[in-house]
């Protein structure tokens, strides 16, 4: 499935193209393809969609669009491709993997392309990029201002790449090809000055003077008529150059040296800027592939960047080898650079699994580790990928002043840097596929863990992610887990107790551990006396905290991330006796209708805040039960009474 924006705006399926409708629900694609995976307000998209005053009833025209958006997208097979068109509240929000839209390989493309630094390799970078284009941007949208400015936004940066693209064959010496390339640009763009001027010095290199200045005249004659306005300083000295030089060389169609060694405006490329022969370079690039151009340094010692291991880490053989076969193992996926995504509910271990993982294998990845706690479920907002970016690429080395600002830039630079390398990544705590994206690196040495409460489908769609789940401990693993902690003898001395704590903990990793702060604080009390506080619903989650970690903070953070319906459906789901149901049985708890409330659970099992224990059979833990019913999960007394 792809979307398009470089010209109609469409979306394209291997059936062939879908039929969108009207210009208004072409119009409300594309709002939401140009901001993709974020929440755009119905109001913006009332606003976007007519100019003048829109009509009362125009809630319900774009929601009557969104909705045949949604069942288009789903006759088509949208899940499949991790494409999901939802809606929160009073916004909607196109879920799906950003490189199915041709903006985005787009600006991939273009900002992997160097054309001073790598004309070579820029070429067909930047052909491919300009080769997305279909005609205008957006075309069969409305034509309110916003969409104008959107459309004259993408153009700009089609230009944008047509002068590098330009710029890139005159550091070959291919003037002819950067004459073509201007050419038709330069003719839909009769005003544009920088462009003008490149093609000026791309057809005088190619010994074509007399047309490099009619070009001039021609310009500033239009400039005149149209704004009123004399030519600006680059055509002026575009114009300037071809004069000396002809004076200087009669017929050569050279640009002389003096000018193009430096000074403001002097032998400038397509875009004005300073232009550099291929075969000079003025300092050596370095071992990592980036010189001249102010980049990575050399000679540092790779990152290791890993948190220290796990205290007292226990079991999970399993997983552990499934991660190993996923990302180093003859089974694991066929991909440039293995991904895993180790999945499970809050407290149930995954970054200790991770790091546990990445510690025993890290011989294996002797150009470093790096590690982003992404803080997807944690206080505040979520880690932009930007930071990630900036933090990595200094740890390998990349001066400050030479990470690139834009977030595409930024991860092309990244994935150039480790696709020689054999390095491993830990991202954890991720919030969505889309976070990870621009942190995936590139190479077949490199391989990435990730960690989420989310299932992160996107990703295990469109990565081949492998999928590592994790489940709570059975008793057995968590009375194991109590005796390393506290020591065999205290277990020991009240096996039934340490069992029942397993299961007032639901067996989760976390809750255990802050049972043992509790109970390693209190070195005189038995196990039985915390089992019988915990056993008041009132008081347990209160109970299973220590500072500030603790199943209450850990809960409160994935319920943040719902929506307001999907909240209130897992306080319906609260009220189970059992905390076993199926999605009629929820329906009517919830008050809500079969269809809206299935797809609540599947986004409630997707965060794992229930689990799909078989075909429409969920379940809901008893520490999700009680914190779901007051929404708090806190209580007045933090210890247990005597």
């Amino acid at each position: 499935m792809e979307f398009s924006l470089l010209g109609p705006v469409s979306v394209t399926t291997a059936a062939g193209e879908l039929a969108l409708g009207p210009a208004k629900r072409r119009s409300v694609l594309a709002l939401l393809l140009l901001r993709p995976n974020t929440t755009v307000p119905l109001e913006q998209l009332i606003d976007s969609l007519w100019e003048d005053e829109p009509p009362e009833h125009a809630r319900t025209v774009v929601q009557g669009h969104v909705s045949r958006l949604r069942a288009t997208l789903a006759a088509a097979g949208a899940e499949a491709y991790g494409v999901e068109l939802a809606t929160h509240g009073s916004a909607y929000l196109l879920r799906l993997p950003e490189e199915l839209i041709d903006a985005h390989r787009f600006g991939e493309l273009v900002s992997l392309a160097r054309p001073e630094a790598a004309p070579a390799d820029a070429v067909p970078l930047l052909r491919e990029a300009l080769g997305l284009w279909r005609g205008p941007a957006l075309t069969g949208t409305v034509s309110s201002p916003p969409f104008a400015a959107a459309t004259h936004a993408l153009d700009e940066r089609r230009l944008t790449a047509v002068e590098a693209l330009a710029r890139a064959h005159s550091a070959l010496g291919e003037h002819e090809q950067a004459a073509s390339v201007l050419y038709t640009a330069a003719v839909q763009h009769p005003l544009r000055e920088g462009l003008i001027a490149a093609l000026m010095r791309a057809l005088f290199r190619t010994g074509r003077q007399s047309d490099a200045l009619d070009w001039y005249h021609r310009t500033r004659r239009l400039l005149s008529e149209e704004l009123g306005v004399d030519p600006g300083a680059r055509l002026r000295e575009a114009y300037e150059e071809i004069l000396r030089a002809e004076e200087a060389a009669p017929g050569t169609g050279t640009v002389p040296a003096a000018r193009t060694a430096g000074g403001p405006g002097a032998g400038t490329g397509a875009d004005g800027g300073a232009e550099r022969p291929a075969a000079v370079v003025s300092r050596e690039t370095g071992p990592t592939g980036v010189g001249a151009d102010g980049g990575v340094g050399t000679g540092q010692a790779p990152p290791r960047l890993l948190p220290r291991p796990p205290a007292r880490f226990l079991g999970r053989e399993a997983a552990l080898d499934r991660l190993t076969a996923a990302l180093t193992g003859d089974s694991g996926p066929e991909s440039d650079s293995p991904l895993a995504v180790v999945t499970g509910p809050a407290g149930v271990g995954k970054t200790a699994c991770a790091v546990q993982w990445a510690h025993q294998h890290a011989a294996e990845f002797p150009d470093g580790q790096l590690f982003a706690d992404l803080r997807g479920f944690g206080e505040g907002d979520a880690t932009e990928p930007a930071a990630v970016l900036r933090f990595f690429l200094t740890a390998l080395g990349t001066p400050e002043h030479a990470v690139p600002s834009s977030v595409a830039a930024a991860s092309a630079l990244y994935r150039s840097l480790v696709a020689e390398r054999r390095l491993l990544v830990v991202l954890d705590n991720a919030r969505s596929s889309a976070q990870v994206r621009p942190l995936l690196p590139g190479g077949p040495g490199c391989a990435t863990v990730v960690t989420s409460r989310s299932r992160l489908d996107g990703l295990v769609a469109t990565d081949c992610a492998r999928p590592v789940g994790l489940q709570v401990f059975g008793v057995p693993e968590g009375v194991a887990l109590l005796g390393a902690m506290l020591g065999p003898e205290r277990v020991d001395e009240d096996p039934e107790a340490a069992r029942e704590l397993v299961e007032l903990c639901d067996g989760l990793p976390l809750a255990l551990r802050a049972a043992v702060a509790q109970l390693t604080a209190r070195p005189r009390w038995r196990l039985a006396r915390l089992a019988a506080a915990l056993r008041d619903e009132r008081r347990r989650l209160s109970l299973l905290s220590a500072e500030d970690t603790g199943i209450a903070s850990a809960l409160r953070m994935s319920v943040a991330r719902l929506s307001a319906d999907d909240a209130r459906l897992l306080s319906a789901l609260a009220t189970s006796t059992d905390g076993q149901l199926n999605a009629s049985a929820a329906a009517a708890l919830a008050g809500s209708d079969l269809e809206h409330t299935q797809d609540g659970l599947d986004r409630l099992a997707e965060m794992h805040l229930v689990d799909e224990k078989a075909t429409d059979v969920y379940t809901i833990s008893t520490l999700t039960q009680l914190f779901a019913r007051d929404g708090t999960g806190e209580a007045e007394e933090t210890e247990p009474r005597n």
